[in-house]
């Protein structure tokens, strides 16, 4: 599970979120809650932060004459999103994130859309290099 606590004094308990090397089966899907709905400011904020100067992302006007006829979410933000969404369940106790691959955005997103995610558990090994460590791909 990846949420519990553990107990560190006389009725006294800290989180302790995540999951560990041994916890990840080959196979095993997790659904990452609670959902993540976008407002227009996360939208500017963060085109504006990651200096993304397409104006379908913040110019309303230029959007509505677009294909999509609305503000479209910057896809990093997507992404962004959707990583974090995962972090208690896959990687709060990693070491390392040692790449992405295989990212495809299926479909846009747009201001005030709702994000659920979840991760399969594809691969695990033993470290090579790190003895004590694992490698699990997600």
């Amino acid at each position: 599970m990846s949420y519990g606590s553990k107990q560190v004094g006389e009725n006294r308990y800290r989180e302790d979120i995540g999951r560990y090397y041994e916890d990840f089966k080959v196979g095993d899907i997790y659904e990452h809650r609670p959902g993540r709905t976008i407002s227009e400011t996360d939208n500017s904020w963060f085109t504006l932060l990651t200096m993304n100067t397409h104006p379908l992302h913040f110019d309303k006007a230029y959007a509505e004459k677009s294909e999509f006829g609305q503000l479209l979410v910057n896809s990093a933000l997507t992404l962004s999103i959707v990583a974090g969404m995962s972090v208690s369940d896959t990687s709060q106790k990693a070491i390392a994130n040692l790449g992405w691959s295989d990212i495809k955005l299926t479909a846009p997103v747009f201001v005030g859309d709702t994000i659920y995610a979840e991760s399969e558990v594809l691969d695990k090994r033993e470290s090579k290099s790190r003895p004590t460590q694992g490698i699990v791909k997600i």
